[in-house]
């Protein structure tokens, strides 16, 4: 199996608020850069969205060491997902597990590879951090300029309103040479 490097990152203007998400993955010499953006959303579901995005880049089974700076990404896919699972998606005080649906797509694409999870400070000069947190920042201000103010007001009251928010608008996917 090929070992791919993948460094993911999400983030909201506002939380909630307009959101993107991005992935890096390179193998051996190649590099493939991903983003893309949601008018309103959480920061954790962009963490979510993010490994997605990225583990269902890959075409075959990998090794993947997917690094990201969000505690809430790492632990809930190493330490909470099981008992979620064998819960019945309820958490130890039988809440519903928030962003369940992010949950059960990630589950399923991480049983596809074998994933080792690594976190990594944000903001404090990984290279491929930084670079999905520009790209990231890059889906968001698309986001924000493809929709009026007025329609990104009327997506955060319909976030508050319904426990679905929308799917995620894909914005570039290009392979880099490197």
């Amino acid at each position: 199996m090929q070992t791919v490097e993948v460094y993911t990152d999400g983030g909201c203007h506002g939380n909630p608020g307009p959101g993107g998400w991005a992935a890096v993955l390179t193998c051996g010499p190649h590099r493939r850069e991903v983003f893309g953006g949601v008018p309103a959303t959480t920061n954790n579901r962009m963490e979510l969205q993010a490994a997605i995005e990225a583990l269902d880049t890959l075409k075959h089974p990998c090794i993947v060491h997917l690094h990201t700076d969000s505690n809430y990404l790492r632990d809930g896919i190493t330490k909470w997902l099981k008992g979620w699972k064998r819960n019945g998606w309820r958490t130890k005080t039988k809440e519903p597990v928030k962003n369940e649906d992010l949950w059960r797509q990630l589950d399923a694409l991480v049983s596809q590879h074998q994933v080792e999870w690594r976190w990594v400070k944000g903001h404090a000069g990984d290279a491929g951090n930084e670079r999905c947190d520009q790209l990231a920042q890059h889906a968001i201000a698309e986001v924000k300029a493809k929709h009026s103010k007025a329609e990104l007001n009327a997506g955060l009251q319909e976030l508050k309103h319904t426990k679905m928010p929308g799917t995620t608008e894909r914005s570039l996917s290009l392979d880099v040479p490197t």
